[in-house]
């Protein structure tokens, strides 16, 4: 099947998951750095530590932080590193059987809810934002809508034709929770 006649998710989706799971890869990689960074040194204040809202370094000494007992950006590192390896494959021309596609679907729908519960973790229970999360955040998300659409298929025309919409839809419903957690913070800058 050439790349002009393939359906829209077949020739997009390998994109996403590259350049998604590139930005991704490096976000986590730089949280994971600076993890240590903290680690070696409880008073060293992370380069995404901004101001009051914008605070990595108050997030990371969290619980939260380490869900699974270890710093939660090991789990993007490995995570992302196949999202980006199959974007590659997929672009080199590999045809992955269904199986790995629903394995992939599994992995960011897991992935998406974990950045959902940070998500109100962080603007309801910690009280402040990481940058780099925000990146994490956004890219998972891309990844998990356009796997899904993939997976779906042709019974997904109606999702298709309003990829973007949802995805804008999905993105501002978070920057309005942002926005609205913040607020106080937000009108003092403005």
């Amino acid at each position: 099947m050439t790349a002009e006649r393939a359906p829209f998710t077949v020739r997009v989706t390998p994109w996403v998951l590259l350049i998604g799971g590139v930005i991704g890869l490096a976000a986590a990689l730089v949280l994971t750095v600076e993890k240590i960074a903290l680690l070696k040194d409880s008073s060293y204040i992370p380069t995404c530590s901004l101001n009051p809202v914008l605070s990595c370094g108050s997030i990371m000494k969290t619980p939260q932080a380490e869900l699974l007992g270890f710093p939660n950006p090991l789990l993007g590192i490995v995570g992302f590193s196949v999202v980006v390896t199959t974007g590659v494959a997929v672009l080199g021309g590999a045809t992955l059987p269904r199986w790995y596609w629903l394995g992939l679907q599994a992995g960011s729908g897991l992935g998406v809810v974990f950045v959902h519960w940070l998500i109100y973790q962080s603007l309801y229970v910690i009280g402040a934002l990481c940058p780099y999360c925000l990146v994490v955040w956004a890219v998972t998300i891309a990844v998990f809508w356009y796997t899904t659409l993939r997976n779906l298929g042709n019974g997904s025309r109606t999702a298709i034709g309003y990829h973007s919409v949802v995805l804008v839809l999905w993105y501002s419903a978070i920057g309005a929770a942002v926005l609205q957690r913040f607020w106080d913070y937000w009108k003092t800058v403005l």
